[in-house]
């Protein structure tokens, strides 16, 4: 179909609309009024658009899905609608809320298809958030459906921009471990833009609809109950819909399509809209719709951890090497340690038995690192084939539990099929069972599992730090990086970005290789605008005497839980200020990813006249890096300040409430 036919049947589907040739039509809007989703249907297929404050945020975009049972995408006549009030408050230890109170608006519709089976479209809409799913109860005999296809789309207006990264072909990359979240994101695209891969686009998808606001596109609740979904490229005539993966990930093993029992549910579509940045930044819907799967074997402990391979790479898992950096992190008051792969063959396991119990006497915890394997991935680190089996993951994690091992990372999955879902979630569910936390790395999307799993922490799935080893492009580009994902990747999940890395070169002698172009506040600051409740601060023992002692003073103190998160100021990819309440106490951090100096004046109403700790950098014409420096200072009465970053730098501003 050429793009002046697309162009024209859009311009006909709009101007349907326009003459309500629609037979039914439903609308729901939020409890403050100002976020409204309409529902209609035109010769059988079913439509809803979005506006906020009257302005379109969301054009017609078509409902459905097509399952074994029939095709409930077409044909569909409408039976009933069901509209209530959901109200619910909740606590939650590991994102950037610690208690959230919801408040929805419900709307339930009832379609009937061709072959007299019903669906019900459910749809909750709070101030700035929107989640919807398809519901099916009893069909016939049946005990359960497959749906192969999701008609589900996202038609945004003409002028909007787009923040997305692309979802890469099947089983490329190193070892074949692709895809694993982790592309490039371009900023502020054309609508019609081609993805890179001619894939589509990984969830969360941000956009900006011109001078009318900005939508954030994702899902929630999916876990072994469905495939891990993307977008589609863009389409004049669709616009997105929602993909199932790819027949060739997992080296085309199982599955595409989806398959549940009955009665049951799709997950979640989630559209969070907003007249600017801040319910973006600010939003809960990845956890409001979804609800605890089972209960915590014990209260996990939050923390922070070091790492050595970010910097001292594969040859580093030995046993003198980690007991370093267990005396690093006793001397920083750090909860964990991170052993890497390769720890089975270079350590051995009598002797990380031996490193556990030095590390209790320190008062700090091991996580071991794990290959997902099977037939996951090509991935040579070991241990292989210890998490892809119920019989090995349980006598592999006992065996941790005994010698007071308290967290796994498990790398390279490599495809989002609802067979690797449900290894996920066999994954998290088994480990409650030990007592162990766990860290997803080589992965997909989490979608709500800091609520729906309490052992879950954080995933990878992001172009992460260790490319900012592995590569100057990357190294380079972190800055942008780091203001992109607090707007897009970090705002729906957990996210293990890697480490705040305090070495100024990438290398263990801290002189050779390419260096780091950021500065260290940036670093500093990043360890507060990345949110997860266990997070890696990639210090070395060098860094020890390398640091100014501001810096290493606030490195041991930051936290990783937080109480209250609030969206200061920002742009995505080129700047970030984000506010955390950690109990009494504000973490105001600003990261500026450009190349210039940058004048921001904040408002800071929570520290309205109060005296704060600023951290802040002046440029040093004899260092690569701007030099850092900490003082005090006092917010004005009307909670004004004005800070100035060094190009690739940062500012901290720490108050009490």
């Amino acid at each position: 179909m050429n793009n002046s036919l697309r162009n024209s049947l859009a311009a006909l589907l709009l101007a349907t609309v326009s003459t309500g040739a629609f037979a039914e039509q439903n609308k729901v809007m939020s409890p403050d009024g100002r976020l409204v989703v309409n529902v209609e249907d035109h010769a059988g297929c079913l439509y809803y658009d979005v506006t906020y404050d009257g302005k379109q945020m969301m054009q017609p975009s078509l409902l459905g899905v097509v399952a074994n049972v029939g095709d409930f995408s077409q044909n569909l006549v409408y039976k009933s609608v069901d509209k209530r009030k959901v109200e619910n408050s909740y606590t939650m230890r590991s994102t950037k809320a610690s208690l959230v109170h919801y408040k929805a608006n419900e709307m339930s519709l009832t379609y009937i298809n061709d072959k007299k089976l019903p669906v019900i479209v459910k749809f909750r809409v709070s101030d700035n958030d929107i989640a919807f799913r398809y519901e099916f109860g009893e069909v016939n005999d049946r005990t359960h459906i497959l749906i192969d296809q999701e008609k589900t789309a996202f038609r945004l207006p003409t002028q909007t921009t787009t923040f997305l990264s692309p979802q890469s072909d099947p089983m490329i990359g190193w070892k074949h471990s692709k895809p694993s979240y982790e592309e490039e994101y371009t900023p502020d695209a054309p609508l019609t833009v081609k993805s890179k891969y001619g894939k589509g686009y990984t969830f969360p998808c941000l956009f900006h609809v011109g001078n009318d606001g900005w939508v954030l596109v994702s899902e929630t609740g999916t876990h072994g109950n469905y495939p891990g979904c993307r977008l589609s490229d863009y389409s004049a005539d669709k616009g997105y819909t929602v993909e199932f993966p790819m027949q060739g990930e997992c080296d085309g093993r199982g599955a595409s399509n989806a398959a549940f029992a009955l009665p049951g549910a799709t997950p979640w579509r989630t559209i969070t809209v907003g007249s600017s940045l801040k319910p973006i930044v600010e939003t809960t819907v990845s956890y409001d719709v979804v609800e605890p799967l089972y209960e915590a074997s014990e209260q996990y402990k939050p923390g922070r951890y070091t790492w050595s391979w970010l910097i001292w790479q594969d040859n580093s898992a030995n046993y003198d090497d980690q007991k370093q950096m267990v005396d690093l992190a006793a001397t920083m008051g750090y909860e964990y340690v991170l052993v890497d792969g390769l720890w089975d063959q270079q350590t051995g396991r009598e002797r990380i038995a031996e490193l556990s119990r030095y590390a209790q006497s320190k008062g700090v915890s091991l996580m071991l690192w794990y290959n997902s394997n099977g037939t996951a991935n090509e991935a040579p680190q070991t241990p292989r084939n210890c998490m892809n089996t119920v019989i090995a993951r349980k006598k592999e994690m006992r065996w941790m539990q005994s010698i007071g091992v308290k967290g796994i990372k498990v790398d390279f999955f490599g495809g989002d099929k609802q067979h690797v879902m449900q290894l996920y979630e066999d994954i998290l569910s088994d480990a409650n069972d030990y007592d162990l936390q766990v860290i997803f790395h080589g992965c997909t999307l989490p979608r709500g599992w800091e609520r729906m799993f309490p052992n879950y922490v954080s995933s990878e799935a992001v172009l992460a730090s260790e490319n900012v080893f592995f590569q100057e492009h990357h190294a380079k580009q972190e800055g942008f990086e780091l203001t992109m994902h607090p707007f897009c990747r970090n705002t729906v999940a957990a996210m293990d970005w890697g480490g705040t890395i305090m070495n100024r070169y990438m290398s263990r002698d801290n002189k050779s290789r390419h260096r780091r172009y950021t500065s260290d506040v940036f670093e500093m600051a990043a360890a507060i605008v990345n949110q997860a409740s266990i997070q890696c601060i990639a210090m070395y023992p060098n860094n020890l005497s390398e640091l100014p002692q501001h810096e290493i003073d606030f490195l041991k103190s930051v936290p990783t839980t937080w109480d209250e998160t609030r969206f200061i100021d920002g742009y995505p990819g080129k700047y970030a200020v984000v506010a955390r309440r950690h109990g009494d106490k504000w973490y105001v951090a600003a990261l500026n990813g450009t190349n210039k100096p940058l004048s921001i004046n904040l408002s800071l109403p929570m520290l309205a006249g109060k005296q704060v700790t600023y951290h802040y950098e002046t440029a040093d014409k004899k260092s690569l890096w701007p030099k850092s420096n900490v003082k005090t200072t006092k917010v004005g009465k009307d909670g004004k300040l004005k800070i100035v970053m060094q190009p690739m730098g940062g500012n901290i501003v720490l108050g009490e409430a």
